[in-house]
């Protein structure tokens, strides 16, 4: 007979195959409330149910779980605190990741992992056949989930936004325009890393309104214009470059090309298009991009690429690649010249 695994190779991937208990675990604390009830101080789980409005015992359990994976703390007599990972649930956090964990959660972003083996098989994505629609029809169909899809991006871009503004020397920018730049989180943040920069947002209409609230509550109504249409028809002028956080990624090569075309047509010879996106790495590494490809894969059809893929892809669009800008997060600034 073969010898038996090594122990510590067995409970690796066992916890690797369990990952779903814990992301929906954590899904479901978020989707509670529960790191908010606790910002005050540890609690009794009883005294947490009852504020929550769930079964007292079924929530004991679901912390006991989480606390083992440093989600919360169990302390004596069934008490609970936070811990620096719960902090991020809170709801009240710059940079909270509780939007994020509660649409994990939801049916219309763990269902379509469920066929993951098609996608493989068809290189198609799932969504559509488990929905009738896709993705971004289904979000503007389902106001409840499209709310908290808008949340969870704007917790992730805090995150990215920062390392962003910081990493990029802006300086020699006049005007900025943000495409696709949702509720305008990037943008403001970099206009106020840059006191002389003017900013324009385009968006679809339904969204640019949560734009133009944000630059009036920063101070910035004066220097940021806010334009709606569609990125796939055109992308108006009159900008120095154009900027597109986790864009890209969303789009097949085809789709892509015709977005960065437009970018390319409306900042025009020698202006910039600048990607914040993640770059995939070479080897075997670990990196989220490899993972958030499968995402891509079965939620919208996007991709993550490499740095020879985005060389080629800028290429097909009339794009010559500069330079790689890394940042303090995952995400790094992709700088393409108008030749």
């Amino acid at each position: 007979m073969p010898e038996p695994a090594p122990l510590a190779s067995l409970l690796a991937l066992q916890n690797l195959i369990l990952g779903k208990w814990v992301s929906q675990a954590v899904s479901v604390a978020a989707k509670l409330g529960i790191a908010d009830l606790l910002k005050d101080g540890p609690r009794h789980c009883d005294e947490l149910a009852r504020a929550a409005e769930v079964d007292a015992t079924a929530l004991y359990r679901l912390l006991r779980a989480l606390a083992s994976v440093g989600v919360f703390t169990e302390e004596v007599d069934r008490r609970f605190a936070l811990t620096p990972t719960a902090e991020l649930l809170r709801s009240d956090v710059r940079g909270s990741l509780r939007a994020v964990a509660t649409m994990t959660g939801e049916e219309w972003t763990w269902r379509p992992w469920g066929e993951l083996h098609r996608s493989v098989k068809t290189g198609e994505r799932a969504f559509d056949g488990i929905f009738g629609m896709p993705p971004f029809a289904y979000l503007a169909a389902n106001p409840g989930a499209a709310s908290i899809f808008d949340e969870a991006m704007t917790g992730w871009s805090v995150q990215n936004s920062l390392a962003v503004a910081a990493a990029y020397d802006f300086s020699g920018i006049g005007a900025l325009m943000d495409v696709g730049g949702g509720h305008g989180y990037l943008l403001a943040t970099i206009l106020k890393a840059n006191p002389a920069l003017r900013g324009v947002l385009y968006e679809t209409a339904e969204v640019s309104e949560g734009a133009k609230a944000r630059f009036a509550a920063e101070g910035l109504a004066d220097r940021c214009q806010v334009a709606s249409g569609d990125f796939f028809a055109a992308v108006p002028a009159g900008a120095d470059a154009c900027i597109l956080k986790s864009v890209i990624h969303d789009w097949d090569d085809s789709h892509a090309t015709t977005i960065l075309r437009n970018c390319r047509q409306a900042v025009g010879p020698g202006g910039r298009v600048l990607l914040a996106e993640m770059v995939v790495p070479p080897g075997n590494d670990p990196h989220v991009a490899k993972l958030l490809d499968l995402e891509m894969l079965i939620m919208v059809g996007g991709h993550e690429r490499t740095e020879a893929q985005f060389r080629d892809l800028l290429a097909g669009a009339g794009l010559r690649l500069t330079r790689i800008v890394p940042t303090a997060s995952p995400t790094c600034v992709i700088e393409a010249v108008v030749d």
